[in-house]
């Protein structure tokens, strides 16, 4: 893979996790998806080019910290609605059986909410923040390495954008426990990526250097 496919790659990459968060393009999160495939081959390219592995592998580990903790995220929230889901349902639908295979059924019936109380909600608001603060906490780590690879990126093509880049994804991950500024902050930096990609120069590579040795001293 040349520089320049590389840069292109990237670029792109970049650009599909920009507009990823319009509706209407994004479906179930396909977009963004292959943009940051995208972004890692182009990283692998250049890590592959400077000899540097740390500029694939720390965008690796962001990406698979970032999917673990999706993962883990889903799995803990489920595990604390399942059991109150069926409860709250029929305080709200008392003419439910509870019977999970007729559930469509509660698509013509009126819901009854003058019967929920504090308790029966705190479960759903309990699964909500935990969800929250393990995508914030996850969200860090995989910026960081986010971060890391760019840094290192930035020193090889000397072109700091790339720095500047990742720095923004880690202040917008922190930041994110403040909702929409975190995530705007995030949002930006991916275009900010796209605009360094495509305006780079590569630096060519530095070849090995070996130490010189001194000849032999001459007999007298």
């Amino acid at each position: 893979m040349t520089l320049e496919s590389s840069k292109n790659l990237g670029g792109i990459g970049a650009l599909l996790l920009f507009i990823g968060v319009f509706p209407y393009i994004n479906y179930f999160g396909i977009v963004e998806l292959i943009g940051i495939i995208l972004v890692l081959v182009a990283l692998h390219g250049f890590g592959s080019y400077y000899k540097e592995e740390g500029i694939f592998n720390n965008g690796l580990y962001g990406m698979i910290t970032g999917i673990v903790g999706i993962v883990l995220a889903a799995a803990i929230g489920i595990e604390i609605v399942l059991p109150n889901i069926k409860d709250f349902l029929i305080k709200i639908y008392p003419s439910w059986n509870g019977n999970w295979s007729t559930i469509s059924s509660l698509s013509g019936m009126t819901p009854n909410t003058s019967n929920i109380a504090m308790e029966d909600i705190l479960p759903f608001i309990s699964a909500a923040m935990v969800v929250f603060v393990i995508l914030w906490v996850f969200a860090i780590i995989a910026m960081f390495f986010a971060r890391r690879s760019l840094k290192q990126l930035s020193a090889r093509t000397n072109f700091g954008l790339f720095s500047t880049t990742g720095l923004l994804l880690l202040i917008g991950a922190v930041l994110i426990i403040l909702f929409g500024l975190g995530l705007l902050l995030i949002w930006i930096a991916t275009l900010i990526l796209a605009i360094a990609f495509f305006t780079m120069h590569p630096q060519p590579a530095q070849p090995t250097t070996t130490a010189a040795t001194s000849p032999p001293p001459t007999p007298v």
